[in-house]
């Protein structure tokens, strides 16, 4: 007995899933986590009597008022809004549709939850605990400096290796999700802190072992694991409770978009394949302005 043949839907949706990991280099983790949305909503759309290919903006709206009474995180309405656009504007791309019935669908207003931000003088704070005298202690500021001038992620930061670095160019070659290669620029301090560490500091750690920037102290590469617990501790010592690598990188978006840095540079330099995953800093940007104005405004 043949096994039965999969319906075009289904197969319009591995089209699409495959397209977007092979052009845009997503994740297999985040590629997954739109093919869950989409069966979800496919799945929504069946009990309601329509189907993924046909439906309008009246049904994709009522299945985004589903998520949200079913108790659905304003993230992951967010992520789920983002595979349905993407996902119709591929199918009228290709030609199976002439229109775009998720063009319209408002993003949720707010998130319930915003990540955590350290102010800038808690940055500067931050980065005066590392003994500088030591020569771990000059690696450690080199580390905390470089994560808040370029907003890697951990992985990124502790896997960076030497050729990846373009210092007379100021900038590095990030590799991120998906292997997905990204340009981000380096500031001139965090450049200063690099070219000492690369000069005075890491042939004593590493003996010119191996190509990875940052290591331990006994010459291997550094772990997330092990940097997490360097963080924590200067965290503790400069009065932050529950420091973590993502709140420095939150913290570089943030500022750089208080400081007039414009949303699709920022999304670029952190590696987002969606520029709605970023808008979140928007969210952080605005809720500060509005503490700010309350505290300040004569008339707030």
């Amino acid at each position: 007995m043949e096994p039965p043949k999969p319906q075009p839907v289904r197969r319009a949706l591995d089209r699409f899933l495959d397209a977007i990991e092979v052009e845009r280099g997503l994740s297999r983790n985040t590629a997954d986590a739109y093919r869950r949305d989409l069966v979800r909503l496919a799945e929504h759309l069946e009990r309601s009597g329509s189907c993924l290919d046909q439906a309008g903006p009246r049904e994709l709206a009522a299945h985004v008022r589903a998520l949200r009474k079913g108790g659905l995180s304003t993230r992951s309405i967010a992520r789920a809004l983002s595979a349905m656009r993407q996902f119709y504007a591929f199918l009228r791309q290709t030609g199976d549709r002439d229109d775009d019935p998720a063009g319209d669908l408002e993003p949720p207003r707010r998130f319930h939850t915003l990540p955590k931000v350290l102010t800038e003088r808690q940055v500067e704070a931050l980065l005066a605990r590392p003994n500088v005298a030591t020569p771990l202690g000059r690696r450690d500021r080199t580390m905390l400096e470089l994560l808040y001038a370029t907003g890697l992620r951990v992985s990124e930061l502790v896997g960076l290796g030497l050729p990846q670095l373009r210092l007379d160019g100021g900038f590095l070659i990030a590799y991120g999700k998906g292997s997905k290669e990204r340009i981000v620029p380096i500031g001139e301090r965090a450049e200063e802190w690099v070219r000492d560490y690369l000069g005075m500091v890491r042939p004593q750690l590493s003996a010119g072992r191996g190509e990875t920037v940052f290591v331990n102290a006994r010459g291997g590469p550094l772990t997330r694991q092990g940097f997490w617990k360097i963080l924590r501790r200067y965290g503790v010592e400069a009065g932050i409770a529950d420091l973590s690598p993502h709140v420095l990188r939150h913290s570089f978006a943030t500022h750089l978009l208080e400081h007039g840095a414009d949303l699709r540079a920022v999304q670029m330099m952190l590696g987002h394949a969606d520029v709605s995953t970023t808008q979140i800093y928007t969210h952080i940007h605005q809720q500060r302005l509005r503490s700010l104005y309350d505290r300040f405004h004569p008339r707030a």
